[in-house]
């Protein structure tokens, strides 16, 4: 059996924290006994960190993390990565709403199949909430396959298996954990989807709101960006640059027209403003591309980055080179 980095992100869960490492090391015992738990206390502001410190007492195989301040869910994520020694990382949520029991379905899952994700999917839930929560979020996850390109019913779903060298060289932010599986997907991984089961909050309070939703959907279009746009941003803003440019030398020339043949002078149109707005617009664009294909270009060649990620190699020696 692999040995396991189950990571779970903290923030004011003081009454849940002692219920969830009592279940997950109950799941681990069973099937994984030298696995790990890492904790990330993401600046709470209760007793979580003090009830974590008594329990990494009791339990060497339960490590806990401590932020300074409030970074978010995906920084809390991205530091337990940092420091898990597992051949296999599951995140999970500490708030008890994730089964650990369902942790073994995932890892039958990603040993059984071709796999290098299996990410949970919460069939059951909302389903008493009708319109008002379950519609919204089969649209919203609908919305999310149609971009990222990778299906699956419950993105939202932090309770993921992965395999660790999935994450070598990746890097995080924002509140870009919910799109894990796609941007990793992007980098050539497999994933599958398998049903958990989702429990309803025992203590605590929940940390979603609407303000959450607008964040998303601006780390949704960033996460967009990363994947079409990030070796290659001149197309991106050239391809924006290039017809504002053409829509303004249309513009002119339309205003141009309406003039030789004495049908509207200049000032009797919008045609000319349209234009120099269009032609100024589409300059900058273009000087913009150019400008964000040299910072990519220092990105990667300043950190010694690939725009590609190995698979496997054959016949090559770890001195050979890269």
């Amino acid at each position: 059996m692999q040995k396991i980095s189950v990571i779970t992100p903290v923030h004011n869960e003081e009454g849940n924290i002692a219920i969830f490492h009592k279940e997950v090391s109950a799941v681990l015992c069973s099937f994984a006994p030298e696995s790990e738990i890492i904790a990330v206390d993401d600046g709470s502001t209760d007793g979580s960190w003090k009830v974590m410190c008594e329990i990494a007492g009791k339990d060497p195989h339960f490590k806990p993390i401590r932020f300074r301040a409030h970074s978010g869910q995906t920084a809390a994520l991205m530091a337990g990565i940092h420091y898990a020694k597992g051949d296999v990382i599951v995140l999970i949520d500490g708030d008890l709403e994730n089964d650990p029991a369902d942790i073994p379905l995932l890892m039958n899952a990603l040993e059984s199949g071709p796999y290098d994700i299996v990410s949970g999917w919460r069939k059951e839930r909302w389903k008493d909430k009708g319109l008002s929560r379950r519609l919204p979020s089969v649209i919203a996850n609908k919305l999310i396959s149609r971009i990222t390109g990778l299906l699956l019913h419950d993105h939202g779903c932090t309770l993921k298996a992965y395999r660790r060298e999935l994450f070598d060289g990746v890097e995080l932010y924002g509140d870009m954990h919910r799109f894990v599986a796609a941007y990793l997907s992007w980098r050539g991984a497999t994933v599958t989807e398998v049903p958990v089961r989702h429990r309803p909050r025992r203590f605590g309070a929940s940390h979603y709101g609407i303000s959450r939703t607008f964040r998303v959907l601006l780390d949704l279009v960033v996460i967009k960006f990363l994947n079409s746009y990030m070796t290659h941003p001149m197309r991106f803003f050239g391809g924006i640059g290039f017809l504002s440019f053409l829509g303004g030398l249309i513009a002119g020339g339309a205003a141009v027209v309406l003039k030789l043949l004495h049908l509207k002078d200049f000032v009797e149109t919008p045609l000319p403003i349209f234009s120099a707005l269009l032609l100024i617009v589409g300059v900058q664009m273009i000087v913009m591309g150019v400008l964000a294909e040299m910072l990519t270009r220092t990105y990667y060649e300043s950190q010694g980055k690939r725009t590609y990620a190995i698979k496997e190699k054959v016949n090559l020696d770890v001195g050979d080179r890269k």
